[in-house]
């Protein structure tokens, strides 16, 4: 059985639970213009809330989450956020005041990955994009995701992109 076939370990749920919160805290960041520490002060300090499924409920994605990893995530994107928006701009069909702000998040995410954490799997980082985008864009949003995600591997981790398909 492959790994595909069998159920993610708990580092792998704890980190995809990170990069959820990222997305989160991204766009609410995006769109509010708070500081970062602000954002993940935010989601830090949630109380439960019964109503919700635990999927929705950010309180139990905190508890699985790999919150050093949701911390650096956060804040080194807002880092680097004018180099992560100069390697996705020309890659893009359309302006990126334009672009979903979900899916911003996400490419911006995708991006500091491939530029910044290459011990992590150029395909890992296009999976975990395309799976943000299922989870969070907007219908077709994952196939944007996917495309671009692809093009700036192909632009940044070239040689892993070609032993790769070799």
């Amino acid at each position: 059985m492959s790994q595909d076939q069998r159920s993610p370990s708990l580092a792998q749920q704890a980190r995809r639970a990170a990069r959820e919160l990222a997305v989160q805290g991204l766009y609410q960041w995006h769109m509010t213009g708070k500081p970062v520490t602000s954002v993940e002060a935010e989601f830090r300090s949630q109380v439960p809330d019964e109503d919700l499924e635990n999927h929705e409920n950010w309180l139990e994605v905190m508890r699985i989450a790999d919150l050093a990893l949701f911390h650096e995530l956060l804040h080194n994107v807002a880092r680097y956020k004018a180099e992560l928006d100069a390697s996705i701009s020309p890659l893009l069909d359309r302006r990126m005041e334009d672009l979903d702000p979900i899916e911003l998040a996400i490419l911006r995410l995708g991006a500091y990955e491939l530029s910044h954490r290459l011990e992590v799997p150029y395909r890992v980082v296009i999976n975990e994009g395309v799976e943000l985008a299922k989870s969070f864009g907007a219908t077709d949003g994952h196939k944007y995701v996917n495309g671009i995600l692809d093009k700036l591997a192909n632009k940044l981790r070239s040689a892993e992109v070609s032993a790769r398909r070799r």
